[in-house]
């Protein structure tokens, strides 16, 4: 079981700093974890990623079932040791896709029906499969069958998706009771509805998980939407626990959700931009592919202390990236990710020292 303490509370808002402590080591929260969708970090070893002070990574039950399964998972003694990771790592449930990979996919009462995106053969998630699946991978903390709608979405589209949500925690909760593996925590859904946010909220919490995922805030509401749905759910949701906002991962949104009491972070962002040419600082996303920067023989961020800041130019990126050169992304995923690091530490410190 994992350990949450909270050591303080911000006197401006909810947003506070504690400490989550697992099996594979400590978190240090409010805290963003990297994105190793197939149990890798896209270009980042798993040095690189302790160099920038990265804690805890997630990765994704969907995508590692299909490869390479979770058998050979096992096989090489879990995720930790498959992926040379000695950090915490959270798996979550597939239930993303389900919003995905619309096209690809049946929700049916009992689980979800998907067509692989490799090769098109059929596989059922239940509540139960996904479990054991995490379980075979040896997460420190898993998460269950939920069911994400899109943005925006019919009311009545994301009622049912919110009981089918509640009905398959309850299955969940039930399935891990009495059993070792990964720490379950719950899912709370309602799209950008405060009644149904509000419902989810009432009926997840009442199963009462360790901590609690909040789904469905990063598929295309505007931020004002995602902000007020964190407004309600910091009105019902227990303090004790800690809360994972899922997917969300621009530096605005992150610090505004701070506020409301988010303890964990995770996205693509960050890596994705880096492989399209674009490196992140206070000001937003800049691409390193302007011609501005043929001869900008300056860090990407001065301010910044990681490895690609410290070494690099902005024109010799450039140069690498206008090249294909692999060490361009990297470089580039070193920063971003490092930003968010920095970012997440400063937000500490200054709520320590009030």
């Amino acid at each position: 079981m994992i350990k949450f303490e909270i050591l303080k509370t911000s006197k401006k808002s909810k947003a506070r700093v504690g400490r989550l402590t697992t099996d594979h080591g400590i978190v240090e929260t409010p805290n963003f974890m990297p994105v190793g969708t197939l149990g890798t970090v896209k270009t980042m070893s798993p040095r690189d990623l302790n160099e920038i002070g990265a804690q805890i990574v997630l990765s994704n039950t969907y995508h590692l079932f299909l490869r390479p399964g979770p058998d050979i998972i096992r096989e090489a003694g879990g995720l930790h040791k498959f992926m040379n990771w000695e950090k915490p790592i959270l798996t979550d449930s597939g239930g993303f896709q389900v919003y995905s990979l619309a096209e690809r996919r049946k929700v049916k009462e009992d689980g979800v029906e998907f067509a692989s995106h490799i090769d098109g053969t059929k596989h059922f998630f239940t509540p139960e499969k996904v479990i054991d699946i995490q379980t075979a991978f040896g997460s420190d903390i898993m998460m269950p069958l939920d069911e994400c709608v899109p943005f925006p979405c019919d009311k009545k589209v994301a009622q049912d998706a919110l009981v089918r949500t509640t009905a398959w925690a309850k299955r969940s909760k039930s399935y891990v009771a009495g059993k070792e593996g990964p720490t379950l925590f719950g899912i709370v859904q309602g799209s950008t509805y405060p009644d149904l946010r509000k419902r989810s909220a009432e009926e997840i919490c009442g199963i009462d998980f360790p901590g609690y995922g909040i789904g469905g805030l990063s598929v295309g509401e505007p931020q004002e939407e995602m902000f007020g749905m964190l407004d309600v759910l910091s009105q019902v949701m227990p303090e004790d626990k800690p809360k994972h906002l899922m997917g969300v991962g621009f530096a605005s949104d992150i610090l505004g959700a701070v506020d409301f009491g988010i303890d964990l972070f995770d996205c693509v962002i960050p890596t994705r931009l880096a492989r399209h040419g674009s490196f992140l600082t206070l000001e937003g996303k800049t691409s390193i592919r302007n011609a501005r920067f043929e001869r900008d023989f300056t860090p990407i961020d001065p301010e910044c202390d990681c490895y690609a800041c410290k070494n690099f130019t902005r024109a010799y990126i450039r140069h690498l990236f206008w090249a294909r050169e692999i060490l361009s992304m990297q470089l580039l995923t070193i920063h971003n990710l490092r930003f968010f690091m920095r970012l997440l530490e400063k937000v500490r410190k200054d709520i320590l020292a009030e």
